[in-house]
């Protein structure tokens, strides 16, 4: 069965600079299209306010994984 995520990729004082929604079916395939969103936004190239993490929201509302800058190089991350 397929679920809906919310990937949101949050800036500077948690403010979301970018929205996307996926239909997948399972968390694992939506934590990988984050992380790839993720290091995508962070590309020196890329204009406006710099990506700090990613986060999955559950189409109930609930985050079920968030990623900062601060885990990366740690291999861990909530979820």
């Amino acid at each position: 069965m397929r679920e809906t995520y919310h990937i949101e990729i949050i800036g500077p004082e948690d403010a979301p600079v970018q929205r996307a929604s996926i239909r997948t079916a399972g968390l694992d395939a939506a934590r990988e299209r984050a992380l790839r969103l993720f290091r995508r936004a962070r590309v020196p190239q890329r204009s406006g306010p710099a990506a700090e993490a990613v986060r999955i929201v559950d189409g109930a509302g609930t985050e079920v994984f968030r990623w900062s800058v601060w885990d990366e190089g740690t291999g861990r991350g909530r979820g």
